[in-house]
Order: C-alpha cells, then structure tokens, then sequence
C-alpha cells in the first residue's frame, strides 16, 4: 500500500521538478511563502505540482494532479520574495487539496515506477545505451565540457532516475514534461525521452548549419560594410555626407507629427529598413517616398473656422446670382455648423469632470486651445453630405469653392469623371511599381489641412471595370462611421477623414448608385430664367471676359439688346457656359479690330449693340421652339424636360377617313400610326390617349360621322430626336381631340400631364425647368396637373407673374380650356372622304 502524507503546496509557474533534480525557485505570493514557512517549520517537504496556466491566485482546479516530494534547500531571503533549491525526491499524486492558514496543502500519495519485465532484455539495454550517448552528444552540443557531461550522466545508473535526469534538462513546454512527469513505466519514459532528445539534437544541427550560412553571409556583407564605411569617409571628406543628414531631417519631420499609434509602428519600421539599405538601392528609393508622402500629410493640422452667416450671405451673393432655395439650403447647412461648432467649443473648454479625466491617463492630453479647435472641426464636418444636382453651368462647382471662402477653409477639388478603377479612390498597394496614394489622401496633401471643404466632382460618372467599382470605395469615404479610420491601400495606416466637409456634384441623379446616394443630400439646381442669365452676364461675365481679354480698361459696355440678343439667339442651355463663351468671342472680335484699327471700328463710342453682336457673330445659331403665331387644328403644344432645362414640343395629329361603307358611320377597324422617334412609355401613352378620346366621342363634342374607318397618324417633330415618358398624354389627347372635333387648339397655351383610359390627368416631374422652358418660348397659359400645384412655389417670382397657371384633374377639363369653337363648320360635318 502506497505512502501517504499532508504535505504544504508549492505551485510551480513554467517550469517542472522530476525526482532526483534540485532546481533553484523563486517565490513571492504570499499563499506559497505561507507554505514554505509552514514547510521549514517541520520536516521541510513540500508537494511541488506546476500549474496549467500562470495564474497569479493558485487553485486547485489550475494545478495538475502528479507532482514531486521536494525538499526545500538553502533557503535565501529578499525583499521580493525568498530564493530556495528545492530537491526532487519521489513521484507523487494529490489525493485531495485543501486550504489551510492562506496556504494549500494536499493529502499526497508516493507512487512508484513501473519497473521493465526484464531489464537484461537486450532491446531494453539497447535502449538504455542508446538514450545515454544521444545524452551526451546532446550535452556537448550545447556547449558543455565532455567530462562535465559524462560526469554528470555516469552518476546515475538507474534506468528510471536516468529518463528523469535527462527529462529535466530538455526545453519543453510544461505540459510535455508534465506528460513525461506521469509516464511510470520506465521503458516508456526512456523512449519518450529518446524522442525529445533526438528532436533537440537535429535542431541545433539546423541552427548550427544556419550559422554557418550567416557566417558566410557575413563574410561578404561586412566587406561590403567596410566599402560602405570606406565610400562615407571618402563623401565625408569631400563635403558630400547628405544620407544620413537627410534621414536625421526626414526622422525629425516625423517625430513632429501627432501620428496615431498604428501609424507611428509603422513609421518606424520603415525608418530602420531605410537605415540599413543602402541610398542607391530601389528599396531605399521606395521607402523614401513612402516616408515623404507620410511626412507630408496633415495628421494635426486644422485651419480655424470662421464662420459669420451675414459674411456667408454676402459671399455667395457676390459670388453666384439667383439660386435663392439652393442659397438658402447652404446658409441652413452653415448655421447648423455654427450652432454645433459653438456648443462643441463650449464642451471641450469646460473643465474635465474626474470620470472623464480617468479614461485613459496614459494618453497625451492636447493644450485646451487645440481641444477648442479640434472639437470644433469635428462638429463642423458631422451632419448630412450634400450633393449638388442640376444641368451642366448652373454653378454646382463654384459654389462648393464659396462654401470654403465663407468657412475659411481650404478647398480641394477632386474631378471623379472617368475614373473606373478602385485605386483611383484607395491607392495602389506600394508591391507595385510606380504605386501612390489614391485620389483622396492625395487632395488631403494638396489641402495641408485635416478639415478642408472637399468637392468630389461629377459623381455620377464614375465608370466600373475588372479592376474594380471606384463608387464602392466611396462609400466608406462618405460614411462619417467609417471613414475616421480610412486606409488607403498606399498609406497602409488608418488615416482619419471625419473631419473634412465632403460635398459631391452630379448631373444625372439616377446614375449613382443607390448606397451611395443614399450617404448624400440631394440640393437641386435649376436652370436659369433669360432675365437671370442676362444679369449674371452683366454682373459676371462681361467684366471678367473683358478682362481675359485686354478691354478691361476699354470704354466697352454691352447694351440690354445685345445682352438678350446673345442671351436667346446665340445659347440654348440651362447654365451659362455658354453664353460666356459667346461673350469672350465677341470680346476677342472687339480686341482685334481695336488692335488693328480695321476699317470703321463700330464700337469706337465704347458700346455694343444687338446689331452689332450680329455683325460680330454672324447669323443666330440657336432657332429654340416658339408658341405658334396662329390656333391650328390638330397641333397641341407639349413640354419637356431634359438635363439641359426645360423647353416646349408641338404634337401634330392628323385624322383621315378611308372609304366608309356607304350606309355606316363607324365601327369598322382604325389603324394608329406614331412617328418622331417615340419611346415605348410615349406610345403608350399615345394609345391611352387614343382610346379615351374615341370612347368618349359624343362627350367631347366630336361628331360620331368623324369616327368610322379611320388612319390615325400622331407625330412629334425633331423626329432626329429620341422622345419618351408619359407627360406628353395631355397633349397627344388634345390633339387628337382637336384634330377629330375640328376645333383649333389655343396658340398660347401648354400642357403636361400623364392621363389614363378614364381620362384622369396624373402628376409629373421637372415642373419648374418646364415651365421655365415654356416661358421663354412665349407661352402665357399653362395646364398643370391639380396633383403639381404645390410644385409651382419652386418657379420664380417673376415667372410666375408671367403666365396664368390652370391646374386640372381630367382631360374634360383640358380640353374645355385648350379648344376652342370650330371655325366655319357646322358640328356634324363630316371629313373628307379618301376613296
């Protein structure tokens, strides 16, 4: 029956003790320097066990069941602890552990090893033997001295004590010599010994045949070392030394710069690469770059925002003309800004309550004015994302830059048209040749700030190919929960952008991608009224072409007839791109007659009139749609609009009937024909049209004689010109109506409106640019769906003044206000008859 006894715990942390080992301990928890006193008061046992992990609170549930009886040693006392040897005597297993006066103790049993059947068994003595001399070479291979060794390892003879001998001087993990700690069969523990000791022996084989590569290696780099040495002295000498002080300037850069932790590892990393490679070598050229481009962007500069609404106001007044709802979106914009800026300014100047102050007390407190100023900027850029939409040249792009002037900050602007590869937005990774940054670290270096006002310029015509969706990688850019740790593949280190103020412009809304539109506030631009484009030529763009082209201190002025002459016969556009275009040609025209004083100069009194901006120009090049001069039958007037503005289109219906049956009115078959390149929802609509006006015949007045065998033909001129969309319904019913009933439709007046097959009129969109449109080709009446008229507010003033507005809810009441009575012919009249 094995031994028992009540034996003081010491837990071992990474290490383990087999019988017949003395190992120096180092204790210090106050549990286990409990159990050593209790240990020394008595026979000086203790149950030494290692621990499953390192916990500093040993339990039993962390410590394995076999240990070793050791006695404690030369025990040596310090401020930290004590230092002791202990002395591994027999194998033992914890039966049961308890706590006691703050210490562990454990109810222990001795247990024996499993001696072999037969030790004179020759595969057991070759075993034995052969554990001995891998032993010993193992000894010498770490540098011990041969006699040392065989010493060490002829003074125990005993197959068991020998595997423990060895065992404790292998570098295991705890868990592997735990493993050989609980093998009793002898046999077994020599084999599991052999196999760690051979493991051990072709790993320093290795290590020692990797040494000798290095050492050669060595051999070549530290001639070259020498040369290198040799070459600085030789620079050095001659005044050339500029390695090592440009990398000293380029450390100090950055050792200036608020980098974040990430960044900051990662700075230094290359740093040391470029320290030891050699200033020719294309690594050392590429690290530079990185290094540069690192040292180069503004991790902590901010500019100070100055924002003064009034001051905001009378900027974008000076800047822009007109554009009264989207001046008034972006003065919002800013005035949210301000109020957020200033409660944020007020938070970070306010004492830290102690709870605050406590989060993290190893992290680098900025100055309270820096706090201010960071604060601020990032309230300032929280809040929605704007996207400016609208025609080309109605100023989506200079009043970005006006938003910066009013804020004071920088302004980047960064044109996406085109752009289709990923790296275009994120970088290319720095494995590639030629890599840089993307295009939007590479507008934060280009501002200098961390906070500029940042234009990503045409968004929706951003391209998508197999090198990637650039609408995609915008998507972290505009999100402000991501884009504080952007990471641009180049770069490599998160950099943040939530404190920049994206704006976006496009042209066409529906070609944005639904996650990314849905990042942006859409602000929409119309055109300009003729009126308005005439003041922003006097007030803009005269006087700066003027100036481009050498008149600015010329007596030339444009009259109020030169300026609409140019205005309605030379530019057809919803901007005035355009119309500056013509006004810096007839500037150039001006500069050269009064450069070569040709002939009779007619601006020589300074001014130019409409007759000679003909004479300049040449014949007008714009011919846009007017009301017609006289009410026709079969011809209503239509309105549509496209990114380029609104504008008015005629439909032509024309109706004939082919050889009635003699003794029939109708109801034989009718053929429908749509000509002018109509899309399918236009022909649609044509067909409903269509129906609806011949069921209902005898309500709109149209004599049933009109309705028997009968070709249909509608058409809509500018047949070079894809048409389509179903607003054009009213006035394809009108002209259909008019054209069967043979009353003319009214010259003055036009409609838009999507109807049904029960003759219900249904709202549109682009009321105002059509309106606009229909405005400016002499049209006084519109017809407007009853569902549009709060979309009427969106109109000017002044255009509204203009035109009288008729909202309807059916065709009934279209048509009642559109026809009018049928001149010399008397209801019921039948048409002419085609044989």
């Amino acid at each position: 029956m094995s031994t028992r006894q009540t034996l003081p715990v010491l837990p071992l942390r990474g290490t383990v003790i087999f019988p017949g080992l003395t190992a120096p301990i180092a204790a210090g928890r106050p549990g286990t320097l409990r159990a050593i006193e209790a240990a020394l008061k008595t026979d000086r046992l203790v149950f030494a066990v290692a621990q499953k992990d390192n916990a500093d609170e040993p339990d039993p549930e962390i410590l394995y069941q076999t240990g070793v009886i050791a006695r404690i040693g030369q025990v040596q006392r310090g401020l930290g602890g004590v230092q002791l040897l202990l002395n591994g005597e027999q194998r033992a297993t914890a039966l049961q552990f308890t706590t006691t006066e703050g210490f562990l103790s454990a109810i222990v049993a001795h247990t024996d090893d499993l001696a072999p059947i037969d030790e004179k068994d020759p595969a057991f003595v070759a075993l034995h033997k052969e554990i001995r001399e891998r032993a010993a070479e193992l000894g010498e291979r770490r540098g011990l001295p041969e006699e040392v060794v065989h010493q060490v390892l002829d003074s125990v003879t005993e197959p068991g004590r020998f595997a423990d001998l060895v065992a404790g001087y292998l570098e295991l993990p705890v868990p592997e010599k735990q493993g050989l700690l609980e093998t009793l069969s002898v046999e077994d523990r020599l084999r599991k010994v052999l196999v760690n000791v051979q493991r051990q022996i072709s790993l320093l084989e290795a290590q020692e045949e990797i040494k000798t590569q290095v050492q050669e290696e060595l051999g070549e780099r530290q001639r070259e070392m020498f040369l290198r040495e040799q070459m600085k002295a030789i620079q050095k000498e001659l005044g050339d030394d500029d390695t090592s002080k440009e990398i000293e300037e380029l450390r100090a850069k950055l050792d200036a710069l608020p980098l974040p932790k990430q960044a900051r590892t990662e700075v230094e990393r290359e740093l040391g690469r470029l320290e030891r490679s050699g200033r020719e070598s294309m690594e050392a050229q590429v690290i530079r770059t990185y290094l540069e481009w690192i040292a180069e962007l503004p991790w902590g500069t901010r500019s100070d925002d100055h924002l003064d609404l009034p001051r905001a106001s009378t900027l974008l007044d000076e800047d822009h003309y007109g554009l009264g709802d989207v001046k008034d979106r972006v003065l919002e914009f800013l005035a949210v800004r301000q109020l957020r800026a200033a409660q944020a300014s007020a938070e970070a100047a306010a004492p830290e309550s102690a709870e605050s102050a406590a989060v993290d007390v190893t992290a680098e407190h900025p100055t309270p004015e820096a706090k201010v100023t960071e604060a601020k900027a990032r309230a300032m850029a929280k809040g929605p994302i704007l996207l400016f939409t609208g025609p080309p040249g109605v100023g989506k792009t200079s009043i970005a830059k006006s938003i910066a002037r009013s804020l004071g900050r920088e302004y980047v602007r960064v044109a996406l048209g085109g752009a289709r590869d990923e790296a275009d937005i994120r970088g290319h990774r720095r494995t590639y040749v030629g890599a840089m940054p993307g295009r939007i670290i590479q507008g934060m270096k280009q501002a200098g700030t961390k906070n500029p006002v940042f234009l990503l310029d045409e968004v929706d015509k951003l391209g998508q190919s197999f090198q990637g969706d650039p609408s995609s990688a915008l998507l972290e850019v505009l999100d402000p929960a991501q884009n504080d740790s952007f990471t641009d593949h180049y770069l490599g280190v998160p950099f943040d952008l939530s404190e920049v103020l994206f704006i976006a412009t496009a042209n066409f809304v529906q070609n944005i991608p639904g996650p990314l539109l849905d990042r942006m506030e859409v602000v929409e631009f119309a055109g300009y009224t003729e009126r308005e484009k005439a003041e922003i030529a006097k007030k803009y763009l005269i006087p700066r072409q003027l100036e481009e082209n050498g008149l600015g201190d010329k007596p030339v002025t444009f009259t109020d007839e030169a300026i609409a002459s140019l205005v309605s016969q030379y530019t057809r556009e919803s901007g005035v791109r355009q119309l500056e275009r013509e006004v810096g040609k007839v500037a150039r025209k001006v500069a050269r007659r009064i450069a070569t004083r040709e002939g009779a100069d007619p601006t020589a009194d300074g001014v130019i009139t409409a007759e000679e901006v003909r004479e300049l120009l040449g014949r007008p090049k714009v011919h846009p749609e007017k009301a017609n001069v006289a009410h026709e039958v079969g011809i209503a007037t239509g309105m549509y609009y496209t990114p380029m503005g609104g504008d008015i289109m005629f439909v032509e219906a024309s109706v004939r009937l082919i050889a009635a049956p003699a003794g029939e009115a109708g109801g034989a078959p009718v053929s429908l024909i749509l000509t002018g390149q109509l899309g399918d929802v236009m022909k649609e609509s044509a067909r409903a049209a269509f129906t609806y006006v011949t069921k209902n015949a005898e309500r709109l007045g149209i004599p049933r004689a009109r309705l028997g065998a009968v070709e249909t033909h509608i058409h809509v001129p500018a047949g070079a010109i894809p048409k389509d969309g179903p607003s054009a319904g009213v006035a394809i019913s009108t002209a259909l109506a008019s054209e069967l009933s043979g009353r003319p439709v009214r010259k003055d007046l036009a409609m838009t409106g999507e109807v049904t097959l029960r003759g219900r009129v249904l709202p549109i969109g682009g009321v105002k640019e059509k309106v606009l449109g229909a405005l400016r080709a002499g049209i006084t009446d519109v017809i407007l769906p009853k569902a549009n008229e709060a979309d009427v507010e969106d109109v000017p003033d002044e255009a509204r003044g203009q035109l009288r507005f008729h909202f309807v809810e059916s065709l009934e009441q279209v048509l009642a206000i559109a026809l009018l009575p049928e001149p010399g012919r008397e209801a019921g009249e039948p048409l002419a008859v085609v044989a």
